[in-house]
């Protein structure tokens, strides 16, 4: 069955999806993502320690950062407030998920839960992974302070690259919608590949990894990222597929009883 029911209740949908989505990352992020954070952040202490003096007393800071504003938020503090932020971040983006299927729904005829499964592999593969092969996650002990705005617009043009190849390989899709699945498959897939090739062929590279910082820490930051995001994205498809299939099953019998009275 297509995807039904009025924008507010789609909204609603997608907020709940986002929500359960997001604490569904937090604790991913919290068992998988806070250990390495907590590995890097002894490595760039242990630097600054040996900067100061080799290890020696410097009051209450000794142990910690040569920065005193580094440690506004504690850990503890900290912990907590990736929870909250996912939270935000799967909310937000479960709004996008929700708008989007609804000006889908007017071009396609998918039922409800494939189409918003569909948006959630997309939004995916746009704001996860295709920034996430040009400039991955760096552990809080990498990357120049100095160049982290820079940095930052680099990661968002790399979002919009993946948006602008998701779009073509949409465009292309329905363009050859009179061709066989196959053939609108890979074509929409070689749009989409041939834009993100394009684009990271002309967006610059950023390699700030310091060359003693531990390999196997760095990757293992960098995977721990990845599940994140993507525990996040599959969790809004998966959620709002099910919310929407429910909210389907539950109005189906009313319509037929209705039709039936009449």
């Amino acid at each position: 069955m297509p995807l039904s029911g009025s924008f507010g209740a789609l909204l609603l949908r997608g907020l709940l999806a986002g929500l359960i989505a997001g604490l569904l990352a937090g604790v991913v992020g919290n068992f998988v993502g806070e250990p390495k954070v907590d590995a890097a952040i002894a490595i760039e202490e242990a630097a600054a320690t040996h900067e100061h003096g080799g290890g020696h007393s410097h009051g209450e800071d000794a142990g910690h950062s040569h920065d005193p504003d580094e440690a506004v938020v504690s850990r503890p503090w900290q912990k907590f407030g990736q929870f909250l932020a996912n939270a935000l971040a799967g909310m937000a983006f479960g709004a996008l998920v929700a708008t989007a299927a609804h000006y889908a729904r007017r071009h396609t005829a998918l039922p409800g839960p494939r189409l918003v499964l569909g948006l959630g592999l997309g939004g995916w593969l746009a704001v996860v992974l295709v920034p996430f092969f040009k400039y991955p996650a760096n552990p809080p002990a990498v990357g120049d302070p100095e160049t982290i705005n820079e940095r930052t617009l680099l990661w968002v043009a790399a979002v919009v690259l993946g948006l602008i190849a998701l779009a073509a390989a949409g465009y292309v899709w329905n363009l050859l919608r009179a061709q066989l699945e196959t053939v609108r498959l890979v074509a929409a897939v070689a749009a989409f590949a041939l834009i993100v090739t394009l684009g990271y062929v002309l967006l610059p590279g950023v390699n700030e990894v310091g060359a003693d910082f531990p390999a196997t820490l760095l990757w293992e930051f960098r995977t721990a990222s990845l599940a994140v995001s993507t525990t996040l994205w599959v969790s809004i498809g998966l959620a709002f597929g099910a919310l929407t299939e429910w909210s389907t099953r539950r109005s189906t019998p009313v319509t037929e009883a209705a039709a039936a009275a009449g």
